[in-house]
């Protein structure tokens, strides 16, 4: 381990902010908590902007660790105790201008803070939340702020975190109990779910007293998320989706967020993984989540002990569709919402726009389209009054190969996978979002940070 006790804040935030790249939980909605014309800025959802890299990182927040130095010694992390790698840590002060003067310069809509443990969790967290402290009272910040709580910092800490953050989020780290002990000794997952459960309850507590007395304080707003780590160990999918859907129910988890183990440390107990991330698979689980939240699937009838794992040639809905041919065809003028959602190609917002027209007249294919369905997935699951689209046999095999046929659905362009920097000056390839330097910067803005830094470029005006 390499400290350095004198380090400029450039310094820092270059060492922090890539730190930081491995917390993929960083979306900003879910929240329509608005400011009340004294301070800088409001949390409303339309007055967040996002845009993405590549890799679907969201970059409207200045995404940051407080520090990289850290007790435990997690053998996926590059931050463990163990590492030789330069640490640094910020101060609460260094913090709350740096989330100013990013924001006052239209770069960012708000900040995502988390942390490694440093000394203990409840020093740790106590740092944290006097970093929001001072963002909240000093600097009358009324932006969003997605706080990461420590865990196995006190219930009290957590609390008065709640009420300064939008969103909280505990990070599960690891599907399984038995994953957790075996690459992060240190960490137990009664410690991890302890704060989870003490959010939800406060949560819905304070939704109570907001419903009797309006002007309330508000206690996590946006409620809170969680992140899994994919691949460090042997779950399967099956198992990881079943998690996910416990979290959601048991919870009340507004997201859980799936990264693909990354191999930044040499152990004997962590997978070689030679063609890289687990990107794909990452993917589709991003896609199933979607299918548990949004379309009425449970994990039991995704996948089975039988079948534990996603076919990757097809993303998840697609798959259960081919396995239960026995549903189709279904047709579009009577069938219900419900069943429309099962149909691959017809997404949330198509099927209630499908239940709309159809009570003025009956549809047809060349309706569909303008709906916004996807024919050429849909067109081998439905019928429109009675007749199909094409002369299609309802066989899985037929099926499979013509939704495989590169003539169908030519394969996606090469993406390199990366995740962005503050440092960045990729103006061309990630249009609109980052256009070049931070010219005129150096106004109010902590010293060294001007001169050669990149960051995004601003964002769309704020109401």
């Amino acid at each position: 381990m390499v400290i350095q006790e004198s380090m400029t804040i450039m310094e820092k935030l270059e060492i922090l902010s890539d730190a930081a790249k491995y917390d993929v939980a960083c979306t900003s909605s879910g929240v329509d908590r608005q400011g009340d014309g004294k301070g800088i800025g409001n949390s409303i959802a339309a007055g967040i902007c996002h845009s993405f890299a590549g890799d679907g990182r969201c970059i409207s927040l200045l995404k940051i660790l407080y520090t990289n130095e850290c007790v435990f010694d997690c053998k996926y992390c590059v931050n463990r105790a163990s590492n030789d790698v330069v640490r640094a840590s910020f101060t609460p002060e260094e913090v709350s201008r740096l989330t100013i003067e990013f924001y006052r310069r239209n770069y960012i809509e708000g900040l995502f803070l988390s942390s490694g443990v440093k000394g203990s969790p409840d020093e740790t967290m106590e740092e944290l939340c006097r970093t929001v402290e001072l963002l909240r009272g000093q600097y009358h910040f009324q932006g969003y702020i997605h706080l990461k709580a420590i865990p196995g910092a006190s219930p009290e800490l957590v609390e008065r975190a709640g009420y300064l953050a939008d969103r909280m989020s505990v990070n599960l780290e690891l599907p399984t109990a038995e994953g957790l002990k075996k690459l992060a000794p240190h960490k137990t997952r009664k410690t991890i779910l302890r704060p989870m459960k003490q959010i939800q309850l406060r949560h819905g507590e304070n939704k109570q007293e907001l419903a009797i007395y309006r002007h309330a304080p508000k206690f996590v707003p946006a409620g809170q998320s969680t992140q899994m780590i994919i691949g460090a160990t042997g779950e399967s999918d099956y198992e990881i989706v079943s998690v996910a859907e416990s979290l959601y129910q048991q919870f009340s988890l507004k997201r859980v967020f799936y990264s693909a183990f990354v191999a930044v440390n040499e152990d004997k107990d962590l997978p070689m993984l030679p063609g890289g991330p687990p990107l794909l698979r990452e993917h589709r689980l991003y896609q199933a989540d979607w299918l548990l939240r949004f379309y009425g699937f449970k994990a039991s009838e995704l996948l089975s002990e039988k079948h534990p794992n996603f076919n990757l040639l097809l993303d998840p809905k697609c798959d259960w569709a081919l396995s239960h041919l026995e549903y189709y065809p279904v047709e579009i003028n009577t069938a219900d919402y419900y069943l429309l959602l099962r149909v691959p190609g017809i997404g949330d917002k198509s099927a209630k726009r499908i239940v709309r027209a159809r009570r003025q007249h009956s549809l047809d294919f060349h309706d569909l389209r303008k709906i916004g369905v996807v024919l050429k997935r849909a067109l081998y699951f439905i019928t429109c009054n009675g007749k199909m689209m094409y002369p299609t046999k309802l066989d899985e095999d037929y099926i499979l190969r013509n939704m495989l046929d590169p003539k169908e659905k030519q394969p996606a362009e090469e993406i390199t996978y990366r995740q962005l920097s503050l440092f960045d000056d990729q103006s061309t390839d990630m249009q609109p979002m980052l256009t070049g330097g931070m010219a005129g910067m150096s106004s109010g803005m902590p010293a060294g940070i001007a001169a050669g830094m990149t960051t995004a470029a601003p964002m769309r005006r704020r109401a």
